[in-house]
């Protein structure tokens, strides 16, 4: 089959989320084609190119969330009418949504009205669909919308949005620069909806469209669903949502609670359109019912690891060292570094002879400044000391980072101690945790996140911020080598049998399937009769390759008026004479030079001649 691969902000570029696992999944599965649609938000992150493709990986487009160009087309008066119909109604739906309470989930303030939330629920989720998808439709027939987001006309909807009877007090307390802000940050989440994705001969071509994460990146597969009838699967290993309620603390309160109601009602409608959602463990899942995604929908898939890089270790768990605790990740204050600092205060008075290795570094400046501060705190805490009169004074906490001669990789950096501890007090799904289970270390962890779903009772969990608590289960662990033995081998059994790169990728192939057994078929052929043709589309045309010769073309069914005008008749092809169209079954590989150079997205504009911004398209071709 033919699969849409969405992503934001990773692969096929070499920075960026997720992109080590969309790159396995890819190879994972060489039976099937993949398109690559990738937003990008930096410059620098384009200017460092792609990883090595694999042959399966037959297109990549790309579009930018973070340039801005000015393409002097201005909107006639109909079109700023629907546009200032639709984005009112979009602010609408944003200004009246309580801040705290996640759009799309039931329940409301007061118990008199508890009656009436779901019915109120669906009809603000209704009503902020039709305005996205109104919007979609204008930038379609238009030529797009960045520039329109960016108006006087934005503003203004938006503010009286906000002045409005009904609306919320923080929406009610936001001033211009506020206004501003918001539709800035709207204009960015919103570019996807000017892309020339959608027809026949992109999005709408493919079988699927799995998005790689929620949020901007799956808004394409909501287009693709809404105008081609493609079937969307969403997986989310860190929540957008959650990750939105986090980011920028600083911003008035005004701004982040429009925002928030934006990427909620952005969550609701993508959870409510997707075929499957596919969560990467408990944690994801909760926050995605919490945010009206139907149960029946959710299928827990946890991520896959490459476990090859770690069987050394695994394998021989008698090399570490007995009284040595490992703490591998990237230095940043939700480590909480400084509590295992003084847990390990409290692990030296038991055993005097005990080491820590903290192995990382920061990634940020912030990250570097806490790294300063907890090497100045150890120092406090553990102040050199030699053996004897003779000996040289040394630190028992020593900072590290791997690719040295004496850690290459984090594999010998969990190889050197018996006990592996984690601290965090925000933790996602610990993919540190699972290394160290692939090396078959017990392990010593906060209760935050997917912890105790990734490591079940194959290790000890402490509260966060606890240095106690976490001292008593460090010292209980080093004292018991036998019991340490045994968590340390059920640990890499479960990582082995959960967390591999093989279970991930097979798991994503039944879904595949599982989706396009229960997908309507689009594409219809008729006869000279008028009647459809059975099995036109032959399963071994999704295969890539000449498998067999096409002798009728498909229309879309139920796509829009623009990609098709009726399904058209059966008619038999000279494969002499007549290349096969990219995108259709059955068909070879699109060649480059038949699809012509890169295409920009035209824009347009309204009111303001120095707003914003297109959308510069480029497509490459394997």
């Amino acid at each position: 089959m033919r699969i849409g691969l969405l992503t934001e902000g990773g692969y096929p570029y070499v920075s960026g989320e997720a992109g080590l696992w969309c790159d396995r999944l890819v190879r994972g599965l060489g039976q099937h084609e993949f398109d690559v649609y990738a937003l990008t938000r930096s410059e620098r992150q384009e200017a460092r190119g792609w990883v090595p493709l694999p042959p399966q990986v037959s297109r990549v487009r790309t579009a930018s969330l973070w340039d801005a160009e000015d393409d002097g087309v201005v909107y006639g008066r109909r079109a700023r009418r629907r546009f200032a119909e639709h984005y009112g109604e979009l602010a609408a739906t944003l200004s009246t949504t309580v801040p705290g309470q996640v759009p799309g989930a039931a329940g409301t303030v007061s118990r008199a009205d508890s009656e009436a939330a779901p019915d109120q629920s669906a009809l603000e989720a209704d009503r902020f669909a039709n305005a996205l998808y109104g919007l979609a439709e204008l930038a379609r027939d238009e030529g797009g919308l960045p520039r329109a987001l960016r108006s006087e006309t934005a503003v203004r909807a938006l503010e009286r949005a906000c002045r409005a009877p009904g609306a919320h007090r923080l929406a009610r307390e936001a001033r211009v620069p506020d206004l501003l802000t918001v539709a800035a940050r709207l204009e960015r989440a919103l570019r996807p909806l000017s892309l020339d994705w959608y027809e026949d001969d992109g999005l709408g071509a493919v079988d699927l469209c799995h998005a790689a994460s929620g949020g901007t990146a799956a808004l394409p597969g909501l287009l693709a669903r809404h105008f081609c009838e493609v079937p969307l699967l969403v997986t989310e290993y860190g929540v957008r949502l959650r990750a939105h309620y986090l980011r920028d603390p600083d911003s008035s309160p005004s701004i982040r609670a429009l925002l928030a109601a934006f990427h909620g009602r952005l969550a609701a409608e993508t959870y409510r359109r997707a075929a499957l959602i596919t969560p990467g463990n408990a944690h994801a899942r909760r926050w995605q019912e919490r945010c009206g995604a139907d149960r029946a929908k959710l299928r827990t898939v946890h991520p896959g690891m490459d476990a090859t890089p770690f069987a050394e270790a695994g394998e021989s768990p008698e090399c570490a060292d007995p009284r040595t605790l490992v703490w591998v990740g990237r230095v940043e204050p939700a480590k909480d570094l400084v509590s295992l600092l003084h847990a390990f205060a409290e692990i030296r008075k038991e055993e005097p002879g005990a080491r820590l290795r903290i192995v990382g570094g920061p990634a940020d400046p912030e990250g570097a400044a806490y790294l300063a501060h907890c090497k100045g705190l150890a120092a406090q805490l553990f102040p050199d000391e030699a053996d004897g009169p003779h000996a040289v004074g040394s630190n028992p906490v020593s900072f590290e980072e791997t690719g040295g001669p004496e850690l290459p990789s984090r594999a010998d950096a969990y190889a050197s101690g018996a006990l592996v501890v984690l601290s965090s007090v925000v933790e996602g799904f610990p993919a540190g945790l699972v290394e160290a289970m692939f090396c078959g270390r017990a392990t010593v962890s906060t209760d935050v996140g997917a912890v105790v779903e990734a490591i079940g009772g194959t290790g000890l969990v402490v509260p966060p911020r606890n240095p106690r608590a976490l001292a008593e289960a460090c010292v209980a662990l080093l004292r018991d080598p036998e019991r340490r033995a045994r968590l340390g081998a059920a640990a890499r059994a479960r990582a082995l049998e959960l967390f591999t790169v093989e279970q991930n990728v097979a798991a994503f192939h039944g879904i595949y399937l599982d989706i396009l057994s229960r997908t309507p078929a689009r594409r219809v052929v008729l006869d000279e009769t008028g009647e459809p043709v059975p099995f036109s589309a032959p399963a071994e045309g999704h295969v890539p390759g000449r498998w067999t010769e096409s002798t009728a073309r498909a229309a879309v069914r139920g796509g829009p008026g623009w990609a098709t005008d009726a399904p058209v008749r059966a008619t038999v092809r000279d494969p002499a004479s007549e290349k096969a169209p990219a995108g259709t079954s059955g068909g070879p590989n699109p060649d480059p030079s038949d699809m012509g150079p890169p295409a920009a997205v035209p824009l347009t504009a309204i009111d303001e001649p120095s707003a914003l911004a297109s959308v510069p398209v480029t497509e490459g071709v394997r």
